[in-house]
């Protein structure tokens, strides 16, 4: 049986990416998906071909760090397939900049997306979730536990996830499980742009595979089985958890 069979899930920053890939993955597995991003022709195409291959799919564009996309998101979850059963807050920006070099401006944006945007997402949803139990897979990063030059809002706000699931984990318990998974360098377009915050972005990245005890980049159905794995009942007494995806970078830091 599929692992996620009859389950309606929620997933921010659907159209590329990791969070396509989670996307794609959730509706092989049974889900219906919504899917949430700001560039409806990625987001059409990505449904499209869920549809095609025998799932169910829905696309909202909308900006997360806006109250009202989130509301949107739940509504037509509940709208199409009756209930919400999984959450998947996945879209996220880099903020590139130093402290004494960055706007202010680029600081809130990224608080907004990666941190605030989670709180609305899963406050919108709860009422919903708590009827029938549910599982919520926040996708964070290592940079929760180790910085990188020029991200401060980005380390920021992941380390902030963390925490927030822990408490989430309590207060939710024991009706919703909170859990949070941290990837490490992903072979996406996400990664490209990180690496434009270092003066040779091809060297750095080549660096970072060599150190890597795996010797590879993740790839985004690397991180869509590990959300799985956290989504379904396989994790059943799993909350609170962080799960480090990272091919081993954090354990030969």
């Amino acid at each position: 049986m599929r692992r996620l069979e009859g389950r309606t899930t929620i997933i921010t920053g659907g159209t590329s990416g990791i969070g396509k890939g989670i996307a794609e993955l959730f509706a092989a597995e049974g889900a219906s998906v919504v899917i949430n991003g700001r560039d409806s022709k990625r987001g059409e195409s990505v449904v499209k071909n869920i549809i095609d291959s025998g799932g169910r799919a829905v696309f909202v564009e909308g900006d997360i760090a806006e109250v009202e996309t989130n509301r949107k998101l739940v509504e037509t979850a509940i709208k199409h397939f009756h209930k919400v059963d999984v959450l998947v807050p996945n879209a996220g920006v880099l903020g590139i900049g130093s402290v004494k070099d960055s706007p202010i401006e680029v600081w809130k944006k990224t608080i907004d997306i990666n941190l605030n945007a989670v709180y609305y997402l899963i406050k919108m949803a709860v009422p919903e979730m708590i009827k029938n139990g549910g599982s919520i897979v926040i996708n964070g990063s290592i940079a929760a536990y180790k910085g990188f030059p020029n991200h401060p809002a980005y380390c920021a706000s992941k380390g902030a996830l963390v925490s927030l699931v822990r408490q989430l984990a309590i207060d939710l318990a024991p009706k919703i499980r909170v859990n949070i998974l941290c990837p490490g360098q992903v072979d996406t377009p996400f990664l490209w742009d990180s690496a434009k915050a270092f003066a040779n972005p091809q060297g750095i990245v080549k660096e970072v595979i060599e150190r890597l005890p795996l010797k590879r980049l993740g790839m985004p159905e690397d991180i869509a089985k590990a959300a799985l794995f956290l989504a379904s009942d396989d994790s059943s007494w799993i909350t609170g958890a962080s799960l480090i995806v990272d091919g081993g970078g954090l354990a030969g830091a």
